[in-house]
């Protein structure tokens, strides 16, 4: 209720369509601002370059664990992903601070401390233990019966998880692929950290950004005075990051009916 009243008071001082189509995000500063796309472009910046890095890890982690692993390699990679899962996000932002990025300088000199490419990096290995578990559970899911009928036809193994396992398990890998999108939309600290608090509309990845979540995190440090349009934003950016996170969530689970399959 309190997002929904804050975010009208915003648009009546704000033109809806200045605040989503303005290329300068400002509002604490002179002159003030309010045009949202810097922030939208550095958080998708954040999601593709994690995409990028946990979905093929991700897949691949999943089918060598439910086709190829032994129980012993099993039982040795399983905790490995359980562990990534559980450090927290700051520790990863610490990590992009102090080893991703000097490793990116020594290949990309021209990238600056802050920088959108170590926190994709490490928002993506945030979320490799997400997409490599929910693709586990849809790859064992799919039945034995589907395997054994590919190989008594000469299939190779290859070809058995390439074009019998995996096309079964789609709609799981569909859905995982969304549910770690949602999960990297919403990453906070990490990006704080490691990204920066520029809000700049670049499509360069070496550049310091700013994403959506760290915008609320800087407003939300008590330094702005409760009641102003700059205080506002904060409930306008939420109410943005809001309705992102739902279309995706309804889009999982369309991509889940739509795609299922069901085996007796």
């Amino acid at each position: 209720m309190v997002l929904a009243v804050e975010t009208y008071s915003f648009l009546q001082t704000v033109p809806l369509t200045d605040f989503l189509f303005g290329t300068q995000w400002t509002p604490l500063l002179v002159p003030k601002s309010y045009g949202v796309l810097p922030l939208l472009a550095g958080t998708f910046m954040i999601v593709v370059g994690a995409s990028l890095v946990a979905i093929p890890i991700g897949v691949a982690s999943a089918l060598f664990l439910s086709e190829y692993a032994s129980d012993r390699a099993k039982r040795t990679l399983k905790p490995i992903l359980e562990v990534l899962a559980g450090i927290p996000t700051v520790v990863y932002g610490f990590f992009a601070l102090t080893y991703v990025t000097p490793l990116l300088k020594t290949v990309f000199p021209e990238t600056q401390v802050f920088n959108a490419a170590s926190a994709a990096i490490v928002v993506g290995i945030m979320i490799l233990p997400m997409v490599a578990s929910l693709c586990d559970d849809a790859f064992r899911a799919v039945p034995n019966s589907l395997r054994e009928g590919a190989y008594s036809l000469g299939a190779t193994s290859f070809e058995v998880t390439t074009r019998v396992v995996f096309p079964a398990g789609l709609s799981g890998v569909l859905a995982a692929f969304v549910l770690a999108i949602s999960r990297a939309i919403g990453e906070t600290m990490a990006v704080t950290l490691a990204a920066g608090a520029t809000p700049n509309l670049t499509l360069n990845p070496l550049e310091s950004i700013q994403t959506m979540t760290a915008y609320i995190v800087q407003v939300s440090l008590g330094d702005t005075p409760a009641g102003t349009l700059a205080y506002q934003t904060l409930f306008a950016v939420a109410a943005v990051l809001f309705l992102i996170t739902l279309g995706l969530n309804v889009l999982a689970n369309y991509v889940l009916n739509r795609f299922r399959e069901v085996y007796e």
